[in-house]
């Protein structure tokens, strides 16, 4: 079965070519020209990934996305223009998975959706294998990676796949500090240079989660200051 990508812009000829190269890639394409429509659409089938134009009629994409994450965890790709850096930050901030900056390059597109997908048989955010065999367990926090679960202090915590992908790379390695451009490569899969603030605005938002259902898991992902990120355990 193809992979299923939602393509939502106010611009045809934008969407147009966008199908034409990812089609190419052997994706099922739908299109939507509007943010209501594509919330509809969003959360009335299951796609594996969404690119989402920032500025649209009847409902931006800030919106849609920050409506779309009360219910799913579709990753979300933001279509964005030149000086809307705020804007960026905020679509991260409601729950975006990276953004592609206008003009840009229908391969690099390809590249940003291939890094989403990379680890497709992965992709319980759609429906989660009930086996538990790849189990990683610590006092206050279980990453139960089969089933695609977190559980902080035995209550469920819904995680973006990005930020589920991100959580469960640190937990692998305790106590082993990562630098930005590191994450960037093995989480995200970027072969080039990326957004070092996708990170940071990643942890800040996977902490947020932990954190209001168990402040002792989320105080184990730390700030090396001036490097990155570890993943740290108390004896």
């Amino acid at each position: 079965m193809s992979e299923r990508i939602l393509i939502v812009d106010d611009e045809e000829r934008i969407r147009k070519l966008l199908n034409m190269y990812l089609a190419r890639e052997g994706y099922e394409i739908t299109e939507a020209d509007n943010g209501e429509d594509a919330l509809e659409l969003a959360l009335e089938q299951n796609f594996h990934c969404i690119l989402l134009d920032l500025m649209m009629p009847k409902m931006d994409g800030i919106e849609v996305a920050k409506r779309l994450r009360t219910q799913k965890s579709t990753p979300v790709i933001m279509l964005t223009a030149k000086g809307e850096e705020n804007n960026r930050v905020e679509g991260f901030e409601v729950g975006a998975d990276d953004y592609i900056v206008k003009p840009f390059s229908p391969r690099e597109v390809v590249l940003r959706v291939k890094a989403i997908l990379r680890r497709s048989s992965e992709t319980s955010f759609i429906e989660a294998d009930s086996s538990t065999k790849d189990v990683i367990v610590y006092d206050h926090l279980v990453i139960d990676n089969d089933a695609h679960r977190v559980l902080a202090d035995d209550v469920k915590v819904n995680l973006t796949p990005k930020e589920y992908e991100l959580l469960l790379f640190l937990a692998r390695s305790p106590d082993k500090v990562f630098d930005r451009e590191e994450l960037l490569r093995e989480v995200w899969h970027y072969d080039f240079y990326g957004d070092l603030r996708t990170v940071d605005t990643h942890v800040k938002r996977l902490r947020e989660k932990l954190n209001k259902v168990s402040p002792e898991a989320s105080n184990m992902i730390n700030t090396v200051w001036g490097i990155g990120y570890k993943f740290e355990v108390n004896e």
